[in-house]
């Protein structure tokens, strides 16, 4: 069955997700209710749609305040919320503070009924008189307590006054936006205004960087911080990956901002674009000429371009000849890929660089122009699914069978159970998959997974049991 042919079965009885699928055609794009141009996104789920969306809560707590790592992450609400941010994305820190510990105040229902403030003083005190090393506390706040309507902000500013570091208050409880996108907004928004910029340290930071937009999975700073230094530029602040309290504060010192993800973090850099005057260029460190041109765009901001191709020719030479030998085996083989948000568009030209085609591509949050750049990238033909369900993400898996399944943690055991080889594109099993040495990783991992022997027992026909065996059970 070609993209062309396909319809999707589940949603006989839920037309409204219609808009919310389409298929790249010669002429543009078709979606699946007929009209032309342009999928639906960023709108609030239709009620029956089982989505895999995550909440605002799970974007400003998960992705964007998170990483940093020398603060104490507590959350004010049940148990369930913090349960679930709980080691949500690993090694985004270099110590495993976060891994060890999570903080939560527990409300109850007694808690709900008469007002959970002083509850919350209470917790941010004693977590802070527990961890004295922690720079700081970093409060989320979640439905239930917004709901109650206890006064967060408040009990942050008495707090950073009993404990003497700061106490920063995010609004982000769940309900607030249609998906985890919004919660990168307010996290965003949040560390701008109570951190960046509250100390002004001195030195020469007229070649310091921040680099927006990456959070470190699997240490995929490592793969690509190196070759930003050997270019000639300082690293002043990682957002938030692997990032400290005191380097957010001083941030607003960089020349220029280096924003990887678009979706969750380019917020800050127009913020300081607006207040600082920081430049900021648009990237992505996925691929190899992803990552070759954005050496060549940071190196020209700073007039370093010599440097720059030095770099490039080098590490092209150590990975060419591994990548060749991943795109001959990639030959005639076809992905399906679903991520956050432009991960999606980052990687189909990571894919067409080892010779695997997209017939699929899909994003759990992706905006418009998230969605404009994946129908520029993607072949003539492919299917586009914005906020996927696990109906329809079986539908394609089993109708369209792509060889390789990319994508995250919720989706790992449908293509398991469904015998679809499967990389987690989301918080890696293995990785970094960034930079050039990522790539040569990312593609081990996708041969590794479409290579598997055990898709051959998985997909045989079932045999009847040797005699031996059933005069045994005689």
């Amino acid at each position: 069955m070609t993209t062309e042919e396909f319809r999707f079965q589940c949603n006989t009885t839920l037309p409204e997700r219609a808009p919310h699928v389409a298929v790249k055609g010669s002429c543009g794009c078709v979606r699946a209710d007929g009209a032309g141009c342009f999928i639906s996104s960023n709108v609030a789920t239709t009620p029956g749609d089982m989505t895999e969306r995550g909440c605002t809560y799970a974007g400003c707590r998960g992705v964007v305040g998170g990483p940093v790592q020398d603060v104490i992450q507590l959350t004010h609400g049940p148990i369930g919320c913090a349960f679930f941010s709980w080691g949500y994305r690993p090694h985004v820190a270099d110590d495993d503070f976060h891994m060890k510990y999570t903080f939560v105040t527990d409300m109850d229902e007694t808690n709900i009924v008469f007002g959970g403030e002083k509850k919350l003083l209470q917790s941010i005190v004693e977590a802070a008189n527990e961890f004295p090393d922690a720079k700081g506390v970093f409060v989320y706040n979640t439905c239930s307590t917004a709901l109650i309507g206890d006064d967060g902000r408040d009990v942050a500013k008495r707090a950073t006054e009993m404990i003497g570091k700061p106490v920063v208050f995010f609004e982000c409880e769940g309900f607030r936006g249609v998906s985890q996108s919004a919660g990168h907004h307010i996290g965003n928004e949040t560390i701008f205004k109570e951190l960046v910029g509250s100390v002004d340290p001195e030195g020469d930071f007229s070649r310091a960087i921040n680099i927006v937009g990456d959070y470190n999975i699997k240490h995929d700073m490592r793969t690509f911080e190196p070759l930003f230094e050997e270019l000639g530029v300082k690293i002043l602040t990682r957002f938030t990956g692997n990032v400290r309290v005191d380097q957010l504060k001083s941030m607003h010192k960089a020349a220029l901002n280096v924003v990887h993800c678009a979706r969750s973090a380019t917020y800050i850099a127009e913020m300081m674009q607006t207040k600082y005057g920081t430049p900021f260029i648009d990237v992505t460190l996925f691929g190899i000429k992803a990552i070759a041109q954005a050496l060549r765009d940071t190196a020209t901001f700073f007039g370093l371009e010599e440097q720059a191709e030095r770099i490039i020719e080098r590490e092209l030479a150590k990975i060419e000849p591994q990548i060749e030998y991943y795109r001959q085996r990639f030959q005639g083989k076809r992905v399906f890929v679903y991520q956050g948000g432009p991960r999606a568009w980052h990687w189909i030209e990571m894919f067409r660089e080892l010779g695997l085609e997209t017939i699929a591509a899909a994003t759990t949050f992706g905006h418009e122009d998230d969605y404009e750049k994946i129908f520029n990238r993607i072949q003539v033909g492919g299917l586009v699914v914005d906020n996927p369900n696990v109906p329809e993400i079986e539908e394609i898996l089993t109708q369209i069978k792509p060889d390789v399944f990319v994508s995250g943690n919720k989706e790992k055991y449908v293509a398991y159970k469904l015998g679809v080889p499967f990389v987690n594109g989301h918080t890696y099993d293995t990785g970094p998959y960034a930079g050039f040495s990522g790539m040569v990783r990312f593609a081990r991992d996708i041969d590794k997974a479409i290579s598997s022997p055990i898709w051959k027992l998985l997909h045989a026909e079932s045999r009847p049991a040797p005699e031996s065996y059933a005069a045994a059970a005689d």
